[in-house]
């Protein structure tokens, strides 16, 4: 299946803010930088006016995903803004980690992709590293993320996927983090995760759960920080051959319009689908394998 049937459904498909995100990452990765423009362009005509890109919503974090093709395009007020919201308005729990959700006290594992990366590409490394280590206190047992809390203890095979992928991007944007111990809490996480991999290569929607549907998207998920990890050296060379497998894995669900299916589906992300994030995460995953591939 080629990549540019996966982005041609990833950009036929209606998008939230943090869709819109995760796609204009991808763009980016393939050197879509023209892609990229327009997306950051549209996030910041729905930026709300306390700050958040692609808005408004009910969701406090999801525009920041947005902010790195927000930057690269140019749009440094619009990412300013975004910014301060995230580090002065954004809700926090009493040890500062953000809340998810506009109004309510929810800690989500998403929120490390969201906002992570963002942060670190902004120069707010500090802050980076302390959003990760309060969704850790929040939500991580065992290696393994909770999806919120309170409200959904399951460890879902996207949350975790959101944490390592969120982290490794964070990375790739700001290098002097491997110097942190964010880099070790990825490798923890991913391999925790990986001792949950069916025989076919893929996941349950809950990783823990095997009655729970068989997901797609977190195996892209985590092939794109097992690649990326080693790409920029913070994961041993060994796990190159694991994220090239769980890709393979993945790739054998996209149909030929392009669509990864079985993936936790849009829009209530609770049974087997499509969604916009699959699309991306697809599109990630394979630009990070290209230099393995083209090694093989």
């Amino acid at each position: 299946m080629s990549v540019g049937r996966v982005l041609d459904a990833l950009l036929a498909m209606q998008r939230q803010s943090w869709e819109q995100g995760v796609a204009a990452q991808a763009a980016l990765d393939l050197g879509r930088d023209d892609l990229a423009f327009l997306m950051a362009e549209s996030a910041v005509a729905r930026q709300s006016a306390d700050g958040r890109l692609g808005g408004p919503d009910d969701n406090a974090v999801n525009g920041a995903a947005c902010g790195e093709a927000v930057v690269r395009a140019g749009f440094t007020g619009a990412a300013r803004r975004q910014l301060d919201f995230l580090l002065r308005s954004a809700g926090r729990a009493d040890d500062g980690t953000i809340f998810h959700v506009v109004g309510r006290r929810e800690v989500w594992a998403d929120t490390i992709h969201m906002v992570v990366p963002f942060l670190a590409l902004s120069g707010e490394l500090d802050e980076a590293v302390r959003q990760v280590h309060g969704h850790r206190r929040h939500l991580c047992r065992d290696n393994l993320y909770s999806a919120i809390s309170p409200g959904r203890p399951a460890r879902w095979g996207g949350g975790n996927g959101w944490v390592v992928a969120g982290i490794a991007r964070a990375i790739r944007l700001a290098p002097a983090l491997r110097s942190t111990d964010l880099p070790g809490h990825a490798r923890e996480v991913l391999d925790a995760c990986l001792a949950f991999r069916r025989a076919d290569g893929l996941f349950h929607d809950v990783l823990d759960d095997p009655e729970s549907f068989r997901e797609s998207n977190a195996a892209q998920m985590f092939a794109y920080a097992a690649l990326t990890g080693v790409t920029d050296g913070w994961l041993p060379d060994a796990y190159a051959a694991v994220g090239l497998d769980l890709l393979a894995a993945a790739t054998r669900e996209v149909d030929e319009h392009g669509l990864v299916r079985n993936a936790c589906g849009t829009p209530t992300f609770d049974r087997p689908g499509t969604s916009a994030e699959a699309q991306a995460f697809h599109l990630l995953a394979t630009t990070a394998a290209e230099p393995f591939a083209a090694a093989r």
